[in-house]
């Protein structure tokens, strides 16, 4: 008989909990990178187990996914202003080791 990992089964009651507060499978399958109907064969099995002062807000999972939101949206910014400044951070190398650049040349 195959034992059911303690940590793996609490992530599954926690999206069991999220779906049955109202979230919808779509999102919480991206939240989780887990199939939809993976998510909805685990409501089937796990609905039973939960009672309903388990269940969270639907207004407290709206608020932390849009939060998640948000934050995902500022590391997108983040990553690529970054990757700008480390072109531009390469290019100044690439002129520095030129032994006539042309921007000395302007100069003279």
């Amino acid at each position: 008989m195959k034992r059911k990992n303690k940590a793996y089964e609490e992530v599954r009651l926690q999206v069991v909990r999220e779906a049955l507060a109202g979230i919808k499978v779509a999102v919480l399958s991206r939240k989780y990178g887990v199939h939809p109907e993976t998510i909805r064969s685990w409501i089937r099995e796990y609905r039973d187990q939960i009672e309903d002062h388990e269940i969270p807000a639907a207004d407290e999972q709206l608020q932390e996914l849009k939060r998640l939101q948000e934050v995902e949206e500022k590391y997108q910014t983040a990553v690529k202003i970054l990757g700008e400044k480390e072109l531009e951070i390469e290019i100044l190398r690439e002129l520095l080791k030129k032994k006539n650049p042309a921007y000395l040349k302007d100069l003279k």
